[in-house]
């Protein structure tokens, strides 16, 4: 018996933004050129191909002006809510009968 996967990635329009929280999955859109390191001194870089369209990760902090705290399998970055949409996971179980 395996379960299915299915990933939906939303829009970035349609008002997603309110549903996104702390531990929310995201999916990165559109790579941004910059990258802001969120640590206590946070260090900015040139995006040279470390976040990528099809990233995905997840929400740990928000920030002002839509800017999110996001943990990438690279490390934690400030994400303009731009760059990313809401990642929507459903588990359904296909077990035979």
């Amino acid at each position: 018996m395996a379960a299915a996967l299915t990933v939906k990635c939303c829009a970035s329009g349609g008002g997603k933004r309110g549903e996104l929280k702390v531990g929310s999955p995201i999916v990165v859109v559109a790579a941004p050129p910059t990258l802001k390191t969120a640590a206590a001194m946070p260090c900015l870089r040139i995006n040279d191909g470390l976040v990528k369209p099809g990233d995905v990760g997840r929400i740990v902090g928000r920030k002002p002006m839509d800017v999110w705290a996001v943990r990438l399998a690279i490390g934690t970055y400030l994400i303009d809510g731009n760059y990313f949409a809401p990642l929507e996971v459903d588990e359904e179980d296909n077990s035979q009968k």
